[in-house]
């Protein structure tokens, strides 16, 4: 299965925040991820630069790009974006990482 990596960022200070809102994830979020094919999820903090690595596995990539388009995201993106950096629509800034090791 694909494996998909990005980069984003918080602002200083809202870590715990961050952290909180992703303990607490909407039931209706979580299952539109998995509906669109999503699972092995992770995102990880660099705490010295506020930088999140995120990780997941995508049946289809394809199919994330109708993700910016459902109520459920969108709802999410306005909830989180008063604690990282965030594009006009709300998404979050997020920079593709290329895979250069994988050991299963």
């Amino acid at each position: 299965m694909p494996r998909i990596a990005s980069r984003m960022k918080i602002f200083k200070g809202q870590e715990e925040e961050y952290k909180r809102r992703h303990d607490e994830l909407w039931p209706d979020l979580e299952d539109l991820l998995h509906q669109t094919g999503i699972s092995d999820y992770s995102i990880f903090l660099d705490e010295a630069t506020g930088d999140l690595f995120a990780v997941l596995q995508a049946e289809d990539p394809a199919k994330l790009s109708d993700l910016p388009n459902h109520p459920v995201m969108k709802k999410w993106w306005a909830y989180m974006k008063d604690i990282m950096e965030t594009n006009p629509d709300n998404s979050p800034v997020s920079t593709p990482l290329k895979d250069v090791f994988y050991m299963q």
